[in-house]
């Protein structure tokens, strides 16, 4: 069980086996050059990058690479399907990165060809199942669809990602009615990704009790890039902490700060 900030015990959480302190995962996608990512993922504070194998170099030396501004002994790298449509291209994709870095955990995306990019969650179910076959550990990108969590999980999911608005939105949580009830029911991570786009919107899936929020555009797309990656790492910190804290309950009318018993 995760310890509370008040506590000798730091509070951390486990995927796949894997234990990590920070609950904030960036995005390496968007930003002017490797450069600003590093840095921005430095500031953030983050454990984890997501990087999306089909779009950003791993393996050409003759160009500009990724690991050697992100690196792999200072970050864990999370692979993804980014620009996948169907589930053969994500199984030959996350192949491709295990071969490449010798990845196992991995996050699936295989989105929907429509101007909302929510993914198809058909084919995303089908597109695990062959990956937990082949020997992955999948961390899957999905709608807030409550029925179809339960089975991603039950088909041997490690980690539960619904999206909190379409990639890139910026919107924030539209249904946190939902992300509630797939908190409630999982018994593996639950990360709010994709449509994140203040520190706010950090702070909020935090407070439903979601371990960790995964976000790429909400920083690259920043003004000040570096300025926002901290401050998301301060929003998550203080949403976490709130949800440990645990919330003083709702009323509907007033109720004095201080005792009315014994005024003069």
């Amino acid at each position: 069980m995760n310890a509370s900030p008040s506590s000798s015990v730091q509070d951390t959480w486990t995927v796949a086996g894997r234990t990590f302190s920070s609950r904030l995962i960036v995005g390496t996608g968007k930003y002017k050059t490797y450069q600003e990512n590093a840095d921005a993922a430095e500031a953030a504070g983050a454990e984890i990058v997501t990087v999306a194998v089909r779009r950003v170099n791993l393996t050409d030396p003759n160009q500009p690479m990724l690991v050697d501004y992100v690196k792999p002994d200072r970050f864990t790298f999370l692979p993804n399907t980014a620009g996948c449509f169907t589930g053969e291209d994500a199984v030959r994709t996350l192949r491709l990165a295990r071969e490449a870095g010798g990845w196992d955990l991995v996050k699936l995306e295989v989105l929907s060809d429509t101007a909302h990019l929510y993914p198809d969650m058909i084919e995303t179910l089908r597109a695990l199942e062959l990956l937990i076959k082949d020997g992955f550990q999948v961390m899957v990108y999905c709608t807030d669809d409550v029925v179809m969590c339960r089975r991603l999980e039950e088909a041997g999911a490690a980690a539960i990602m619904p999206a909190a608005a379409p990639i890139g939105s910026g919107l924030g949580i539209q249904n946190p009615v939902n992300i509630r009830l797939i908190i409630e029911q999982a018994k593996v991570p639950v990360l709010v990704d994709a449509g994140v786009g203040t520190p706010s919107d950090a702070t909020l899936a935090m407070e439903l009790g979601c371990d960790a929020v995964l976000m790429n555009t909400a920083i690259a797309g920043a003004k000040d890039p570096i300025l926002m990656a901290s401050a998301m790492k301060h929003a998550v910190i203080a949403g976490r902490q709130g949800y440990l804290a645990g919330r003083m309950p709702r009323r509907m009318y007033a109720s004095a700060s201080s005792p009315m018993a014994g005024l003069i």
